[in-house]
């Protein structure tokens, strides 16, 4: 494991990546489109598993080859 490397984001960290300001951010998060960890009111992105659903949505918008 990288140890330099940040294991989790803020949810307007990880909205930005994708386009969205801050409330859109928590919005996206709410709506589970974001995934989170909650640690009591605060709101954790775990960088896994956004890196996985960024991948899993570019492998759903190729076309398949047939």
């Amino acid at each position: 494991m990288d140890h330099d490397a940040p294991n989790k984001l803020y949810v307007p960290e990880a909205g930005k990546h994708l386009g969205l300001g801050k409330n859109g951010s928590y919005a996206a998060a709410a709506r589970g489109e974001i995934p989170v960890l909650r640690f009591g009111s605060r709101l954790r992105v775990p960088v896994v598993a956004f890196e996985r659903m960024l991948a899993e949505a570019a492998d759903s918008r190729k076309e398949p080859t047939t």
